[in-house]
């Protein structure tokens, strides 16, 4: 591994922005789909729908507030705008054990959104242009293991006490915010800036020339987005698995693709990117539907980590033709307003997951997941790549 990330050539600065951006999604991830789930049942008595209003709220006011903290970082210093907005965030955790009602659990979540937006545009700004996909695989490893350990430990510690589980977060972010004060302390702003009127319109223009990616951008995350609220549900009463089960069951998913995500990021940096949408999209819509028809712990466990291969070969290559199109002088700019563009499925896929899985059930939510992302795959499939390289070209000749 070692030998592996040597060959990489990372900055300091990307290395202490992924440190920060572990801890936070570990703190997201155990937040939004181990920690609110249960609170919201068990202590305030909410239903799935109620909770799926909350994490929309939640990734709301993340993508809403996208563009205007990627304005701010290409006008203020880095770690000044990632620590407000981690402070944002604590302020956000703080409130939740006087939230007693629907609306101040929604309005908590979204709280907790606005302040943890800044630390991904400061990742995705220092990303190698040389390594672009390589670097994408190494992010993507490091948030999917903060994302993916953070509801496995806690499920252990919710079965222990609501209370451990919920300073473990605070203690966490803390953390956080305390590793962010090695951030390098500059502005992206190293020559003259636009108006944002001027990169609005350039953005619009790599938007209009990557129209083929749209769907993908919008049509995977609403399909994410529909499993966050239903996902403990579905383990508990639908796969009759315990809390524990669920747990290992995560575990298998999530390091299977964080085992392949910085090998298949290589091998799209050399065989091209579109076979690992197709294939990628692909087999993880076979996972989730199998899962629905699966029997035994074994194969919901075999399932689970088809779902995370077909993920990690999805990831790198997907991240990378979306920073082929930010314009290299506003990256903070950029990645704000591709990131809200993205952000669309995840405002109203849990809206949407709680809906479903209210009006039918669990398994029909999972089965929609399924649909949209082989639908996904299939649309690359018979989609004529050769925009890829085009829109490549244009945005670095513009």
């Amino acid at each position: 591994m070692i030998s592996q990330l040597n060959r990489i050539h990372l900055s300091v600065d990307f290395l202490k922005g992924i440190a920060v951006l572990f801890i936070v999604e570990f703190v997201r991830g155990a937040f939004l789909l181990s920690y609110l789930p249960a609170y919201a049942a068990d202590r305030i008595h909410l239903g799935v729908s109620a909770v799926g209003i909350a994490v929309t709220a939640h990734y709301l006011a993340d993508t809403l507030s996208k563009s205007v903290i990627g304005y701010l970082l290409d006008h203020f210093p880095f770690r000044l705008i990632v620590q407000i907005g981690l402070v944002i965030s604590l302020v956000g955790l703080f409130i939740i054990p006087y939230c007693h009602q629907a609306w101040q659990l929604i309005a908590a979540s979204a709280f907790y959104g606005i302040g943890i937006s800044p630390i991904w545009i400061v990742c995705l700004s220092n990303v190698n242009e040389e390594n672009r996909a390589t670097n994408m695989g190494l992010l993507y490893t490091f948030w999917l293991v903060g994302l993916g350990l953070g509801p496995v430990i806690m499920n252990f510690l919710i079965d222990l006490s609501y209370t451990l589980s919920y300073w473990l977060l605070i203690i966490l972010l803390g953390i956080g915010w305390g590793v962010s004060t090695q951030i390098k302390h500059a502005s992206s702003a190293k020559v003259d800036v636009m108006p944002i009127s001027t990169q609005f319109r350039i953005l619009g223009e790599r938007l209009k020339a990557m129209r083929p990616l749209l769907p993908g951008m919008i049509i995977q995350t609403t399909a994410a987005g529909l499993l966050v609220p239903i996902l403990p549900h579905f383990a508990t009463r639908y796969l009759r698995l315990s809390y524990s089960e669920y747990s290992y069951v995560l575990m298998a998913g999530g390091i299977s693709a964080v085992l392949m995500l910085i090998p298949m990021g290589k091998l799209s940096d050399m065989w091209g990117r579109k076979w690992f949408l197709v294939f990628g999209f692909g087999a993880c819509a076979v996972a989730l539907y199998s899962l629905t028809l699966s029997s035994s712990i074994y194969f919901t466990v075999l399932w689970a980590v088809v779902a995370g291969l077909s993920y990690a070969a999805v990831l790198p290559a997907w991240n990378a033709i979306m920073s082929q199109n930010v314009p290299s002088e506003e990256q903070g700019m950029g990645w704000g307003i591709l990131s809200s563009v993205e952000g669309i499925g995840v405002i109203i896929g849990p809206i949407l997951g709680g809906w479903f899985a209210e009006l039918f059930n669990e398994a029909i939510t999972v089965t929609i997941s399924a649909t949209l992302l082989g639908a996904i795959g299939v649309f690359y499939l018979i989609c004529p790549f050769r925009f890829l390289q085009e829109a490549s070209h244009k945005a670095k000749s513009s």
